[in-house]
């Protein structure tokens, strides 16, 4: 068995970002692209089994009993998309994997956007698990269970509220899954959800997931950076009608999103998710905006995901206090914390660059994130960003 199992291990915003690509722009496609943050070298092996568990996942199919479970717990996404990916299969001829000439992991992953997008977060975890049997590291399953009770205790005693988003640089499968019981034992209420769809299932737990950065990237290269936080809230909202209520705030960097943030986004969109930056400076931004729109800031939450431990996430609740709300999506440090020294990858996959249709000209794709030295994308289309947005170069 490969370390993707079900093409249900993966995040919900796959799968509601892909039926929102394949209803608004069906004809559009995309290239993402594997960032590995620490720029680590690997062996030609490690890229030849990077695409051996990728061709393997071309095998996995959505049984009747998975789609049953999206058709009950995700009524947002209607039998149309369900009915695709019953059919859909992993096509590894979208994805390409090699080593650069500095040994470093280079994976693209290209075609139609409602397809591609489905790729970025089974890779990722493909690449975290290899690495660590590379390496020859193994789980400390004692220190795992201790830890992972007391996470989930220090939560439950402090009444903060939390879902796993923890897929993406797990130490491996096997231990996502058994922290994910061990939290919904020791969290209680607490726990909201995970974000992996399959473990959601597996364990009885809610489907949980926010808006993704891909979204309005693709938008500020296809409709400009102006206007790209606008647009994507206003296109997810034509194709959720209100459901999925959480949107991402640092694409463009906060401020410049505030701008774009109106009252009847306010209003319709349920929280907004923090995931860079200073959470006390963003708390102040949010309440802020909310009382400029004349919208009560305590009946909105801030959904904080910024490499985040049960430790930050309770003293950002205190930050709130009754201003606002607060949720927290907690990953690596749940589902990467196993002992013996083990260092968790600091890679991410990002939307690169995209096109409104294959005879379309390519256009780059960029995130400017809100703490310097983080903006991902071409070096010149960055600069061409901040340059648009008035925001001062580093």
């Amino acid at each position: 068995m490969g370390i993707i199992r079900s093409i249900l291990d993966t995040d919900l915003y796959k799968f509601t970002t892909g039926y929102a690509y394949a209803k608004l722009f069906p004809r559009a496609y995309g290239e993402f692209r594997f960032i590995d943050r620490n720029k680590q070298r690997f062996s030609a092996e490690f890229a030849d089994q990077v695409r051996e568990e990728i061709r393997a996942m071309s095998a996995l199919t959505l049984t009747r009993e998975e789609k049953d479970f999206l058709q009950r717990e995700l009524p947002y996404l209607p039998p149309i998309y369900l009915d695709f990916l019953q059919g859909y299969h992993f096509d590894p001829d979208e994805v390409s994997v090699s080593i650069d000439a500095d040994g470093h992991l280079d994976i693209r992953a290209q075609g139609l956007l409602y397809r591609v997008t489905l790729w970025e977060t089974p890779i990722l975890a493909i690449v975290s698990e290899l690495y660590y049997r590379h390496i020859g590291a193994t789980p400390d399953w004692t220190h795992v269970e201790r830890v992972t009770r007391s996470k989930g205790e220090l939560m439950r005693n402090h009444k903060a509220t939390f879902s796993i988003f923890g897929m993406r640089r797990r130490f491996s499968f096997e231990v996502e899954d058994r922290v994910t019981s061990l939290l919904k034992e020791s969290a209680g209420n607490c726990l909201f959800g995970t974000s992996n769809v399959h473990l959601a299932h597996k364990h009885g737990l809610r489907v949980s997931g926010t808006h993704p950065h891909e979204w309005i990237q693709f938008h500020g290269a296809i409709f400009g950076y102006k206007m790209a936080n606008y647009v994507a809230m206003e296109d997810w909202i034509n194709v959720y009608d209100g459901d999925l209520g959480t949107v991402l705030t640092d694409t463009y960097t906060t401020d410049v999103f505030m701008r774009n943030f109106s009252k009847k986004h306010a209003m319709l969109y349920t929280s907004l998710r923090h995931d860079s930056g200073d959470p006390a400076v963003f708390i102040d931004k949010a309440v802020r905006r909310y009382e400029e729109l004349r919208v009560d800031p305590k009946i909105k939450y801030i959904i904080f995901s910024d490499g985040l431990s049960p430790e930050k996430a309770v003293d950002i609740q205190q930050l709130c206090g009754d201003r606002i709300k607060a949720s927290f999506g907690i990953g690596t440090n749940f589902t990467n914390d196993v002992g013996g020294g083990v260092v968790p990858l600091n890679i991410v996959m990002k939307l690169w660059k995209c096109k409104m249709t294959a005879k379309d000209d390519w256009h780059h794709c960029v995130k400017l994130s809100d703490v310097g030295g983080k903006h991902t994308g071409d070096p010149q289309e960055i600069a061409l960003a901040m340059t648009t947005l008035g925001i001062k170069q580093e």
